[in-house]
């Protein structure tokens, strides 16, 4: 059976995330230390303790949902032997679920990845003023027709298409104004939903180019290597190895379209038919279902979820 492991994005972290595993496994454990240390900060006393408004600043969400997923991948492979190499055919992850697929392969250092994470998190929040930008979901619309309602409501502005998340669900992204006349040419265009979301910078469109050029010289400091297995890249929706391509499209992604949808297919198309969600929530999990009929999908973020997988490599 092909598989491929998937990592989440923002919107998936809760207070308490990881906990369990950290409490269940020293594999764990070490993770959340090491993250801790590369950013001089008691990240996972805020992931486990709260408070949930600390928690959701983009600084802090990204590297802690990089390290559930991280810790969760560890004991994946101390406790129901996990090699990637040989057990998966593909790995992904949504906008910074990226960089823990990348961690996860190989491709960076734990510690690196906390620390990108921590930049992308800051630039990101950083680069437009809070106030002038927002992001709305667009439920009911397929992915060409969400693209016009985007180019209708940019009038000089920026609204462009940040997440195709399949299943007829677009999220676009730019200035304000823009981005509620979207909400409105949605509602006439027929869509099921149409509603802005509570986000702290519109992530994924042109606005955020401050912060792609300060990820540009983050990615030079490190080293990057090739993954043990492909990545699915967001802006591609296509694997990638090549230390350089992964850098680049990790610069694209900041100012580019979360192709989800896409890169889902591909992954079903080679002949995936098992996705495993390493990490906090089940975010992808559902979005797996709506893109990929056949396929089965599942999370994996507690002991419990560690037990069931491992039963199943053992079948």
């Amino acid at each position: 059976m092909k598989r491929a492991f998937i990592f989440p994005g923002q919107g998936s972290q809760a207070v308490g995330m990881g906990k369990a595993l950290a409490d269940a496994f020293p594999q764990a454990k070490a993770v959340f230390d090491e993250v801790d240390e590369a950013l001089s900060q008691k990240l996972s006393t805020l992931m486990w303790e709260g408070p949930a408004e600390e928690l959701t600043l983009t600084a802090n969400t990204q590297p802690a949902l990089m390290a559930v997923s991280l810790a969760a991948m560890r004991v994946l492979e101390a406790e129901a032997g996990l090699d990637l190499k040989k057990h998966a055919a593909f790995v992904a992850g949504h906008s910074l679920g990226e960089y823990s697929a990348l961690a996860a392969a190989g491709s960076l250092s734990i510690a690196d990845t906390a620390r990108l994470l921590r930049i992308r998190g800051n630039a990101m929040q950083n680069a437009v003023p809070v106030g002038q930008g927002a992001m709305a979901a667009l439920l009911g619309l397929e992915y060409d027709a969400a693209l016009e309602v985007a180019r209708a409501a940019a009038q000089g502005e920026v609204c462009d298409a940040a997440n195709d998340n399949g299943g007829a669900q677009v999220v676009v992204s730019g200035h304000k104004a823009a981005v509620e006349r979207a909400v409105t040419i949605a509602q006439e265009k027929g869509a099921k939903r149409a509603v802005m979301l509570a986000v702290s910078a519109p992530f994924h469109c042109a606005l955020m180019q401050p912060a792609a050029d300060a990820m540009r010289e983050a990615l030079a400091t490190v080293t990057v290597n090739a993954p043990v297995v492909p990545v699915v890249a967001n802006v591609e929706a296509a694997p990638i190895t090549d230390p350089n391509a992964i850098r680049d499209a990790l610069v694209r992604q900041v100012t580019g379209t979360v192709r989800w949808r896409e890169c889902v297919a591909y992954m079903a198309a080679q002949g995936v038919e098992s996705f495993h969600e390493v990490g906090s929530g089940k975010v992808l999990t559902g979005l797996v279902k709506r893109i990929a009929a056949g396929a089965t999908s599942s999370a994996i973020g507690t002991p419990d979820d560690v037990a069931a997988f491992k039963a199943s490599l053992q079948g």
